[in-house]
């Protein structure tokens, strides 16, 4: 996904279909001279649609839509005939799209299959023709019904990531270097910050043909839930991951204070990320002998598993795989 084509966030204004008038009519035939009133209804206004579509990875081809208009409805006519529904506009959007209202953000759905709709906005009711209120004292009615006006209402679509595992940790952890040796992604990879603008999902080939999905993303710094680098603008793909993969580098000056700064950022952002498994990696290993790495032991956090590898060399990276499979499915 190139960078300037990943885009996980866009604001619309949704306008459905208002409903068709129903009909005022009485029947007209020969030597049949006060025939009843037999008006139609009129047709629904058209809905707009949210479709699930496992080919799309971003918002990308909504961006530029900034207000998504469905057809009304018609109206009724004689003779009972009802008005044509207006036509439904259908949004296609990746698994992991979550709908709010835009003034008050509340959630309304999320997209989590391949085909699942969902109406976003409900198009007006057509109204009922005049044939609906004839009564014994009331023979020849000369109302109906209009149809109910469509909604407009701000919308905001966000894609959150749908992935088994989550790559965390500082700028230049070697997050991109470790997706690109164990999947078939190719991420961007740099010796400079800030290297991944845009997430990065890999499937990770495991034992007898199994695999799992691996996001890279972009990496956070403290003072990230405050808006600070690339700011909370990504880890809302985070929240979609079942198990959280911290990176950090075996050349950090002090690896539990790198582990806490990461911990207190996710818990600003939303505290339940904290309830998600976790696994700690222990990055750029084949700098290290055997000795250092009983010696930086002792500094690993006690309440997570870990292990060190080396993305160049390959060094531990099946038993990181393992790691990771029996943390999905235990």
């Amino acid at each position: 996904m190139a960078d300037s084509n990943f885009i996980d966030y866009v604001k619309f204004c949704s306008r459905s279909g208002a409903g068709g008038a129903g009909s005022v009519h009485f029947r007209r035939e020969k030597h049949v001279p006060k025939g009843g009133p037999d008006g139609g209804d009129g047709g629904r206004g058209g809905h707009i649609i949210i479709r699930g579509n496992a080919q799309l990875w971003t918002l990308l081809h909504l961006k530029y839509k900034k207000h998504v208009i469905a057809d009304p409805g018609k109206g009724g006519e004689g003779g009972r005939r009802t008005g044509a529904d207006g036509k439904d506009v259908i949004l296609e959007v990746p698994l992991g799209t979550v709908a709010k209202d835009a003034e008050t953000g509340e959630k309304r759905f999320e997209i989590t299959e391949d085909g699942q709709e969902v109406i976003l906005t409900r198009g007006g009711r057509g109204g009922l023709g005049n044939d609906h209120f004839k009564t014994a004292t009331n023979q020849a009615p000369h109302f109906a019904q209009p149809g109910e006006p469509g909604i407009e209402e701000w919308i905001i679509l966000e894609l959150k990531l749908l992935a088994d595992v989550g790559l965390v940790g500082f700028p230049n952890a070697g997050k991109s270097t470790l997706l690109s040796s164990i999947s078939a992604a190719r991420p961007e990879i740099g010796d400079y910050p800030f290297t991944t603008l845009v997430p990065n999902l890999g499937v990770v080939g495991y034992r007898d043909d199994k695999s799992f999905v691996m996001a890279d993303i972009p990496g956070i710094i403290e003072g990230a839930a405050e808006g600070k680098g690339l700011g909370i603008r990504f880890l809302r793909h985070i929240e979609r991951n079942s198990i959280l993969l911290f990176l950090i580098p075996s050349d950090a000056s002090d690896l539990q204070e790198q582990y806490r700064i990461l911990l207190k950022e996710l818990e600003k952002y939303n505290p339940e990320l904290l309830d998600k498994k976790r696994i700690l990696a222990i990055s750029k290993a084949d700098m290290l002998d055997e000795d250092l790495i009983k010696e930086m032991e002792a500094e690993v956090p006690k309440d997570i598993p870990y292990v060190f590898i080396s993305s160049v060399s390959q060094f531990n990276l099946e038993k990181l795989k393992d790691l990771i499979w029996q943390a999905i499915h235990s």
